[in-house]
């Protein structure tokens, strides 16, 4: 449910990406972090962002990939979630390299 407190609340969105099996981490890496950084040029939503392959810590149970993105309002982010720059980074640079339920996110208040 989202109030008009709600909407004016700023908004952290976190996702997480697991690839499937047989891709070439570094590429995807490349391909991932290249889309991800051309964002905030063309969405300027996007208060903040930060992004990156995981550390490999612990690889057998961590996912792959991580951004986080912050919002000034839900307003904002429904912006950035729509918007066809975003759109188009998820469909050429993240979805081909995805295993099935390799996507994972959360949005929160800050």
């Amino acid at each position: 449910h989202i109030s008009a407190r709600t909407m004016a609340t700023p908004v952290r969105h976190v996702v997480m990406f697991k690839y499937k099996d047989g891709v070439n981490k570094d590429e995807v890496h490349a391909s991932i972090t290249a889309g991800l950084a051309s964002l905030p040029a063309q969405i300027p939503e996007i208060a903040n962002s930060q992004f990156g392959p995981d550390f490999g810590l612990d690889p057998e149970r961590n996912h792959d990939y991580v951004g986080v993105f912050d919002f000034k309002s839900s307003d904002d982010y429904l912006v950035y979630a729509k918007h066809p720059a975003h759109i188009k980074v998820i469909v050429d640079s993240i979805k081909p390299y995805l295993a099935p339920g390799g996507r994972v996110a959360v949005q929160y208040s800050l």
